[in-house]
């Protein structure tokens, strides 16, 4: 493991020798336009598992993606060789359908402090709530970013996120009423505290997201990547592009459904992923929105 393996992965060829927020911001910026967010082992018949050589040979040296027990673990590990002061918390995620918050702490983020301020780094969400920036850590402040509007709360040590959206324009009416579009424009995404966690403490919910039959993860293949001026997905045989901002106030997302014989295809051209094993696509509705 070496971090000049995976800035050639990423492309980020910046200065290595600041700790600076315009630094953290180009390399995180070139991991989640790089690195994936998939859950596609679990429709190929792989297990995945969180140590840490295992994610770094996954990530680096196969060229796949991964979720954010993968992801945000290896950009932690990347900050911390770089000499940022970071660690790592536990979400809970927002489910829109069931109107709550995961009872299930399932999604792992990376805190950073600089110059003493903290600022939460997450490059594994995925589609439309992925953070382009790291984000300060400061409650009731509306912090714009190219995919809308993020904003933390605070109330009784546990923190909130949500995001707000533009208006969106799709070509295609036919997936006008889609389950895989947001219909709200403000969107609670997660909570969290500020208690410190470690790898260890998501090795039950590794397990149980690629498991369970109640899990979204064993529901749907997913593979999705933040492009230059919006995100591309491929959730089940649905390849969705979205353009932000593409006119004033207003986001362009563009449908397609793939026959079978077009996902590897697509997971190669628009994602950069070659898979090892045959995928078997799933897309159950009502679970997923981007």
């Amino acid at each position: 493991m070496n971090l000049e393996e995976y800035f050639a992965r990423t492309g980020y060829k910046g200065c290595l020798e600041k700790q600076d927020l315009e630094t953290l911001t180009d390399i995180f910026q070139h991991h989640i336009r790089a690195v994936p967010f998939e859950n596609l082992s679990i429709h190929c018949g792989e297990k995945i598992t969180l140590e840490l050589e295992h994610v770094y040979n996954k990530i680096v040296r196969r060229k796949r993606g991964g979720w954010c027990m993968e992801n945000n673990q290896l950009l932690g590990w990347v900050l911390k060789r770089l000499g940022y002061d970071t660690s790592f918390l536990g979400a809970y995620v927002f489910n829109p359908h069931q109107n709550a918050y995961a009872t299930i702490m399932t999604h792992l983020l990376v805190k950073v402090v600089l110059d003493g301020k903290a600022y939460i780094v997450d490059g594994g969400f995925g589609v439309s709530y992925q953070m382009w920036q790291p984000m300060e850590l400061v409650s009731g402040k509306d912090q714009p970013q190219a995919p809308g509007v993020f904003r933390f709360t605070e109330k009784n040590a546990i923190w909130y996120l949500e995001k707000m959206r533009r208006k969106q324009y799709i070509p295609n009416q036919n997936f006008s009423n889609s389950d895989l579009l947001e219909k709200k424009e403000c969107r609670k995404v997660y909570m969290f505290s500020l208690e410190p966690r470690t790898v260890e403490d998501f090795h039950f919910q590794c397990t149980y997201l690629q498991t369970s039959p109640d899990s979204l993860f064993t529901k749907k293949s997913i593979c999705t990547l933040q492009t230059t001026d919006g995100f591309r997905a491929l959730i089940g045989w649905t390849l969705t592009e979205t353009t932000y901002n593409y006119k004033e106030n207003m986001d362009l997302v563009e449908f397609v459904t793939l026959e079978d014989e077009e996902v590897e295809k697509t997971l190669k051209e628009k994602f950069n992923i070659t898979l090892e094993r045959k995928l078997v696509p799933i897309n159950i509705k009502g679970f997923y929105t981007i």
